[in-house]
């Protein structure tokens, strides 16, 4: 990979890392339901289902997930399904007590498969496979380079905006702040789950 195919990744990978997706989105909410410590390893569960995606994609699932219709459409409708089911816990938590409870806490291997139902981690692993790995030489040398790179946007993407949410968390507890964040965030989620619907 030349210099200047990094340089195009580099600058691809931050703009869709540091775009509000259902990852940043959930680590905002978790840091600021459940704290910055409990959002951490989410924060490291979107890197690890991301480069498990990408080998899988690189090595040609993506061929068939792209190429079989229906199995496009199944990715897409849990993906969906998901997104709202998650928004709803979301716009349900009042308290911090509630959420501190349980309502939206995401376990590690929960964050992990969620990349495998998350259509704009599918739609990056896509991208990176037909534009900086199939058309090149050394095609496993580049998709080890991806696999190296990509994680690194994709924890220090969520870890900013879960820190974001974790410094709101002392003013949300004054008032009715902390409903509206969390229907805010999860009406961003919804937003996102019908958007996913179009892609």
């Amino acid at each position: 990979m030349t210099w200047q195919e990094y340089a195009a990744l580099f600058v691809f990978c931050t703009a869709m890392s540091f775009t509000p997706g259902p990852n940043t989105m959930l680590a905002t909410a978790m840091a600021a339901n459940h704290g910055l410590r409990r959002a951490l390893r989410f924060c490291l569960a979107v890197p690890t289902g991301w480069i498990l995606l990408m080998l899988a994609c690189g090595l040609g699932l993506g061929v068939v997930v792209t190429g079989v219709p229906a199995l496009r459409l199944a990715v897409k409708v849990m993906g969906v399904g998901y997104m709202l089911w998650l928004g709803f816990k979301l716009a349900r938590t009042d308290q911090m007590a509630q959420a501190d409870t349980s309502r939206l806490d995401i376990g590690f291997w929960q964050g992990a498969a969620l990349q495998f139902v998350n259509i704009k981690a599918w739609m990056l692993a896509l991208t990176l496979t037909a534009g900086w790995i199939a058309p090149g030489p050394n095609p496993g040398e580049r998709l080890l380079i991806v696999c190296l790179t990509m994680p690194a946007f994709a924890f220090s993407s969520n870890f900013t905006y879960a820190l974001l949410g974790s410094l709101l968390r002392q003013w949300l507890t004054q008032g009715r702040r902390l409903v509206w964040f969390n229907r805010g965030l999860a009406l961003v989620l919804a937003v996102t789950a019908l958007w996913m619907t179009t892609v």
